[in-house]
């Protein structure tokens, strides 16, 4: 049960994640085993207590889709307790886009100890078998589900559409489970992405947004899938060196923004380019806010971090 340890709880890096998805196998994975206890609230048919037995079969689970797993104590700190039930339950709105496993520290202090958890609550998410901290507060269950969507998002952008079967509910059989169906509408650009080839993706989304501009999912896809093509083949410390010598080059600070928003240093992004907002003028302090209500795109309007970062740009322009 050797596993990688966590030295600092932050946001997780998505930018080493641009790759297709493993294919689905042909038969479903075997059951992570029991559906959430009785104090997650929902009873959904996505999330599971972990346990020292079944914790390896969770973790091999992320090959198919992310896995997310919070770890918790009611007894010393219930508001940790709270974010397990409503991980469970956001993990039933989603229908299978990720597993939450619920891991009660006083129950399994074992897997704690192996995975050197630093402190509750934590969210850990494991892509493909391997961890990254994901959230390390009891956040309201509004802004649990809106950073979420927008994690799953960039995913979906990057061709991670996977979805886990739905495991036993209590009292249900799980033969009468079907997997929720993937939207056609965006399985050409979908494709793309698992095959690599970004600029037939941001073809296929724009004439999802073109035949449809209220498309909200395709617009965010749309908007990540130009993020992935303009930072294709960048190397991360040259941008970087390049925006700190050039301050004021727009081209400069929007490459670094839209390699923070792949490496989900979303507030970073939005700072970054707010702040060349404020300083510049003319053409250049367009293409700046050009370029950030695209990266607000790609988040959703409705993230709190879009709204905050709107009026930080409203207040830089005016």
């Amino acid at each position: 049960m050797t596993q990688q340890p966590f030295s600092r709880p932050g946001a997780i890096d998505l930018s080493a994640l641009k790759r297709p998805a493993p294919s689905a196998p042909s038969s479903p994975p075997p059951s992570p085993g029991g559906a959430a206890p009785a104090g997650a609230a929902g009873g959904s048919s996505y999330a599971t207590s972990v346990t020292e037995q079944n914790f390896q079969t969770v973790i091999e689970a992320s090959m198919t889709a992310p896995v997310l797993l919070v770890f918790y104590s009611r007894t010393r700190m219930p508001e940790s307790g709270q974010l397990a039930d409503d991980l469970a339950t956001v993990s039933g709105e989603f229908e299978g886009r990720f597993l939450a496993g619920l891991v009660d520290i006083d129950a399994a202090p074992q897997i704690a100890q192996a995975m050197q958890i630093p402190s509750i609550p934590l969210v850990v998410a494991v892509l493909d078998g391997r961890p990254a901290p994901l959230l390390q507060d009891a956040v309201p269950i509004e802004e649990l589900r809106a950073a979420l969507t927008q994690v799953l998002q960039q995913l979906t952008a990057q061709g991670m559409t996977g979805r886990h079967q739905p495991m036993h509910a209590a009292g249900a059989a799980a033969d009468d489970a079907e997997e929720p169906p993937v939207d056609p509408r965006y399985a050409a650009a979908q494709d793309a992405l698992g095959e690599g080839d970004i600029d037939r993706a941001v073809a296929e989304y724009q004439k999802l947004v073109d035949a449809n501009p209220a498309d909200a999912e395709a617009a965010a896809g749309l908007a990540m899938a130009k993020v992935l093509q303009r930072t294709q083949g960048v190397d991360l410390n040259a941008a970087r060196a390049a925006a700190a010598a050039n301050p004021d080059d727009v081209e400069a600070q929007t490459l670094v923004a839209d390699l923070d928003m792949l490496g989900g240093h979303v507030d970073d992004a939005f700072r970054r380019l707010v702040d060349l907002v404020r300083r510049s003028a003319g053409d250049e302090r367009n293409a700046a806010r050009e370029h950030l209500l695209g990266l607000f795109a790609a988040v959703g309007n409705d993230d709190p971090r879009v709204i905050r970062g709107r009026q930080a740009l409203a207040s830089a322009l005016f």
